[in-house]
C-alpha cells in the first residue's frame, strides 16, 4: 500500500516515498489509455492470446505490442509463450494497490469536506446574529427598516 512520505522544504518526496510511488505511477500511467483499459477489462474474464486481446482495437499489431509492454512494465499483466502463440493474464495486485490509494484519498477528502461543512454551518449561525444585520435602522415598533440606496447620476457607461 502506498502512503504519504516526508517532503523536504522544496516539496519533493523523500527517496523512500518516491520509490513507493513509482509502481503506483506506472499503474496510473498504464490506466490512462482507453485501449489498455479495454485490454485489462478483457483479461478480467481470464487469460487469452495476444491476437484475441488486440482483435477489438483498430490499431496495428506493433501498437498492440507497445500497449502490452506498458501493461507488463507496470506489473498489471504477465506474458508467456506456448509454441508460436503469446498469451497474457491479469495480475490484480497492482490494481488493488491503486484502489487502496484511491480509497485513502476518498476518505481523506470526505473528512476535509465534512469539516468544511461543519465550519460553514457554524459560521452561518454566527452571521445570523443581530450584530450582523444589514445597514439600516430600527423602527419605533422594533422592526428594521433598510435605508434606501441613493443612486448617482448616470455615468459614461450607464444608460440614460
Amino acid at each position: 500500500m502506498v502512503t504519504g512520505g516526508h517532503r523536504d522544504n522544496t516539496g519533493a518526496l523523500d527517496d523512500a516515498a518516491a520509490n513507493r510511488a513509482q509502481p503506483l505511477d506506472a499503474v496510473f500511467g498504464a490506466l490512462s489509455d482507453p485501449i489498455r483499459r479495454g485490454m485489462l477489462a478483457r483479461l478480467t474474464q481470464g487469460s487469452c492470446s495476444v491476437t484475441e486481446l488486440g482483435e477489438p482495437f483498430p490499431v496495428s499489431a506493433p501498437a498492440i505490442s507497445k500497449h502490452l509492454s506498458v501493461l507488463e512494465r507496470s506489473g498489471l499483466i504477465e506474458r508467456w509463450k506456448v509454441g508460436r502463440v503469446h498469451f497474457c493474464r491479469l495480475i490484480a495486485a497492482p490494481l488493488q494497490e491503486a484502489g487502496n490509494w484511491i480509497e485513502q484519498q476518498h476518505a481523506f477528502w470526505e473528512r476535509q469536506l465534512d469539516a468544511l461543512e461543519d465550519y460553514l454551518d457554524r459560521d452561518e449561525e454566527t452571521c445570523r446574529g443581530p450584530l450582523n444585520q444589514p445597514a439600516g435602522s430600527f423602527t419605533s415598533d422594533g422592526g428594521f427598516a433598510r435605508r434606501r440606496k441613493k443612486f448617482s447620476a448616470p455615468g459614461r457607461n450607464r444608460k440614460r
